[in-house]
């Protein structure tokens, strides 16, 4: 309890706080995370995630893509959890400056936040190729096989995938982080990029909550290892 008594310390001294999340912070909501033990990169596979989740796959192969994409990333249906629902108070509050996540399923938007730099892109927007038409993630959920726009072109999820660059929100990710004086980081494993640069422009205080270990645990202020619900629920 000595650390769950720091880390509300921490909070409560702090003016200008700053989340970073990653998938964990989602699965208490249900939704799979990708390299936790039960993760969906864990799972038995005739591809790697990470080809199916490529831009070759997406304009060489759309039929496998999209049948993975449907039945991996569709979240429509979950609900925020505890996790994302204090956050919201706590930028209500004027305490939490900027939400940075690298997850796609608008769960911190569904609870009530309304600084969030998504810098994996969402599933709430979609583009066609050809003309750029908008279309709701409801519309590419619910239609057969690779999803077209009216005039013929493939609709594209406003998600980043592997091979494409990141979205213009991560220089303002960035300079959110850099300007934090606690940068709270959970859900994720910081083995991969841009999670590592991101904790790496850090000049405040560094807390680190996830239930395993990191490479940048050395680093930080506070580290807990526990269930995020666990930890919020106490907050």
């Amino acid at each position: 309890m000595e650390k769950q008594e720091n880390l509300k310390r921490l909070i409560e001294e702090a003016d200008n706080i700053v989340f970073f999340g990653g998938a964990g912070v989602s699965t208490a909501s249900g939704i799979k995370d990708f390299r936790g033990k039960n993760g969906l990169y864990r799972e038995k596979m005739d591809y790697p995630p990470e080809y199916l989740l490529s831009s070759n796959c997406f304009y060489q192969e759309p039929e496998l893509f999209f049948k993975f994409y449907k039945e991996n990333m569709n979240t429509l249906e979950y609900e925020p959890n505890i996790v994302h629902k204090y956050l919201s108070k706590l930028e209500r509050i004027g305490k939490l400056k900027a939400i940075v996540t690298q997850n796609i399923d608008g769960l911190h938007q569904k609870a009530g936040s309304k600084n969030v730099y998504e810098i994996h892109g969402t599933i709430y927007k979609n583009h066609c190729v050809k003309c750029h038409k908008f279309y709701d993630a409801q519309s590419v959920f619910a239609s057969d096989g690779i999803p077209k726009c009216e005039c013929g072109g493939i609709i594209k999820p406003d998600v980043v995938l592997y091979g494409e660059m990141l979205p213009p929100c991560y220089n303002e990710a960035l300079l959110a982080i850099s300007k934090a004086d606690l940068l709270l980081v959970a859900g994720t494993s910081l083995t991969v990029e841009p999670a590592t640069s991101l904790v790496r422009l850090c000049q405040g205080k560094l807390v680190i909550l996830n239930d395993t270990k990191t490479p940048y645990d050395n680093l930080a202020t506070l580290v807990i290892n526990a269930k995020l619900e666990d930890i919020f629920a106490n907050l």
